[in-house]
């Protein structure tokens, strides 16, 4: 962080309030993006783009090279267009492979925007001037995503903090973004598939876009996990927080991203992976409750001396979090036994109860569900014995199926579930090869089976938590 205090900045104006002309230019671009023409031009662009595409090199390509650019324009415009890169790249059973390498992306960084823009932000939304919230912030920010940045800071009494701040422009274009994305995904999918699919997105896009909603979240797994001594979850600093922005503690930290950090401090990679998939195992199958996010630059170790015998691992970044609805928890404990006793009706049920076959679909999806199980018959050790680079290859044979099985749609949080688990052995196999996160997690998943099932609700399975 740097050590140039917000008085200091704002007494040398080195980086001054956003002049009238700046002020105004950009009140001309958010009311471009307001108005949809920001977006309008955009997309206009990628289908010209398209169109050359389509008719310039080589045919094999041609599918690729308009993902990659799809993905790129969805990335340039932020907001809900990066998000919907984001959960299309989850929907498995509806978008095509080469599509969803090409969304999955945008969740790296991208350009911050100016520091004035920040600062009236969080002035805006905190009610005070910048220099009596915070001693100090570093201009420069830790981070750039697809709906705000984060910026070090310290409060008044010397806490180092990270400070999230939404870009200024969202609360203005929101409406207009999912104009030009209720229109373009109809015109994909069809009416029909369009519907509870853009349903689902606005429902995590408001959740999202509402930083309490973050905060809370954060708070709640902070609870369940406060018994682990080795997880650590910033606590949410209230009164710097709002809907547009939100402050939490800062640690210093490696991230796990980067193995020679850890290795340098003599930090054992097979230790922390232990810790994190502990942490995770609890959280799905335990709390239902999850960070469903877990990737290298979401999770760090706190950097300490002790972090060679007893490393402790911090979780940032809790925007994309959810909780599953009693139902849908309890149809995933019968297709789990299902699975486990190879019980072909009783999976193939409770996918019509989740309404996850379409109406005729019945026969074809049956069959693409009966190839899973035979495949699963062959492995000697079952289901629970599985390593973890063979269930990360059974992953991708259920996608194949998902994808290739007409009829057959799934829940976006029962994706999510699955995408959470999938990331998680994934950063395993890179982190720790030599460690089997299916022997750490079956304790937990063992606990999930043996729950009992509460009586059935009156609503949806389908519904998403909040």
């Amino acid at each position: 962080m740097s050590r140039t205090g917000c008085r200091d900045v704002l007494a040398q104006d080195a980086i001054p309030p956003l002049s009238p002309w700046r002020r105004l230019g950009a009140r001309l671009r958010f009311g471009l993006r307001a108005l949809g023409v920001t977006q309008a031009l955009a997309l206009a662009g990628l289908a010209l783009a398209g169109l050359a595409i389509r008719f310039t090199g080589p045919p094999a390509n041609r599918g690729r090279r308009l993902a990659v650019r799809l993905g790129r324009t969805l990335g340039r415009l932020r907001g809900p267009f990066a998000k919907l890169g984001q959960f299309a790249s989850l929907r498995v059973d509806l978008v095509d492979p080469e599509l969803r390498e090409a969304l999955v992306s945008l969740r790296d960084g991208v350009p911050p925007v100016p520091f004035a823009w920040v600062r009236e932000v969080v002035e805006t939304e905190l009610g005070a001037p910048l220099a009596s919230l915070f001693s100090e912030m570093d201009p420069g920010p830790l981070g750039a995503a697809s709906i705000a940045q984060v910026h070090g800071a310290r409060l008044p009494d010397g806490r180092a903090v990270a400070v999230k701040v939404q870009y200024p422009w969202l609360v203005h274009s929101r409406a207009a973004d999912l104009a030009w994305i209720r229109l373009g995904v109809r015109a994909a999918l069809g009416q029909r598939t369009a519907g509870p699919w853009l349903r689902e997105f606005a429902e995590g896009l408001a959740e999202e876009l509402d930083f309490r909603h973050e905060a809370g979240m954060a708070s709640a797994i902070a609870a369940n996990l406060a018994g682990d001594a080795q997880v650590v979850v910033p606590r949410v600093i209230a009164s710097h927080s709002a809907r547009r922005v939100l402050t939490v503690e800062r640690w210093p930290a490696l991230p796990l991203g980067d193995p020679a950090a850890l290795e340098k401090r003599g930090i054992s990679r097979a230790r922390v992976l232990e810790v994190v998939v502990r942490a995770y195992a609890k959280q799905i199958f335990v709390d239902g409750l999850f960070h469903a996010d877990p990737h290298a630059g979401n999770l760090f170790v706190i950097d300490e001396p002790e972090a060679v015998a007893t490393p402790r691992v911090l979780f940032v970044d809790f925007g994309l979090s959810k909780r599953l609805a009693p139902e849908l928890a309890r149809e995933l404990r019968r297709g789990m036994l299902a699975l486990l006793a190879a019980d072909l009706d009783g999976f193939v049920a409770g996918m019509q109860r989740l309404g996850c076959i379409a109406p005729g679909s019945e026969p074809g999806v049956r069959e693409a569900v009966a190839s899973m199980f035979a495949r699963l018959r062959g492995e000697t050790a079952g289901p629970l014995g599985l390593g973890a680079d063979r269930i990360l290859a059974l992953k991708d044979e259920a996608k194949r199926l998902l994808y290739e099985t007409p009829g057959l749609e799934l829940p976006a949080d029962l994706l999510l579930y699955a995408k959470t688990l999938s990331y998680l052995f994934g950063l395993a196999r890179e982190l720790a090869p030599e460690v089997d996160p299916m022997r750490l997690t079956v304790p937990h998943l063992l606990r999930f089976l043996a729950q009992r099932d509460p009586a059935p609700a009156a609503t949806s399975a389908r519904a998403s938590a909040t």
